[in-house]
């Protein structure tokens, strides 16, 4: 992993899940003021600045993260477990949609559905490649395809981030179409 790649994971932890690792806070819409970020990812003993930091932000093949207009504050597109009130776009899905999981969490959902666990929402992606990759840091992969449209139609809300990701509270199980090992 690049040194990049770990600062951006770091950046990760702050924006969507721990702010006071480095001791600073979020506003409500999720931001961090870019300067604290910056001197707060720095006394953690990891070197970072403004150039490095917008490498990461433009480099981040997720998108995971904005930066106001301004370039003074930053925050997560989505992810996070802690609450911020992030714009999301309410909209209708398509037909299907892809949720990566790993072969470990099989049983669980197959009882349960999907669950948003410690997150705001079941994250989902238009396609399988982006859900294979989001569930190969669990485990074995399995996707799972979502009848979205027909959930959507039966009245559940979808989201869509900044990014692209597809953001619904629950899936339960009789919307999950099949199974696919990878």
């Amino acid at each position: 992993m690049s040194n990049h790649n770990k600062l951006s994971v770091f950046i990760s932890l702050i924006l969507r899940h721990k702010p006071e690792v480095i001791n600073i806070k979020l506003d409500e819409f999720g931001y961090a003021n870019v300067d604290q970020l910056i001197n707060g990812i720095f006394k953690s003993g990891k070197h970072i600045d403004r150039n490095i930091l917008q490498e990461i932000v433009e480099q981040d093949k997720k998108k995971r993260y904005s930066f106001n207009e301004t370039k003074t504050l930053i925050r997560a597109n989505q992810g996070h477990s802690i609450n911020v009130n992030v714009p999301l776009e309410k909209k209708a899905p398509p037909e299907y949609l892809f949720h990566g999981t790993a072969e470990k969490s099989i049983n669980s959902i197959s009882q349960q559905g999907i669950n948003k666990m410690n997150r705001l929402y079941v994250h989902l992606s238009d396609n399988e490649e982006t859900a294979y990759h989001v569930g190969k840091r669990h485990g074995k992969v399995i996707i799972l395809k979502i009848a979205t449209k027909r959930m959507f139609d039966e009245g559940y809300e979808f989201l869509l981030s900044e990014n692209g990701v597809w953001l619904v509270d629950v899936v339960p199980t009789q919307y999950i179409v099949n199974l696919n090992e990878r």
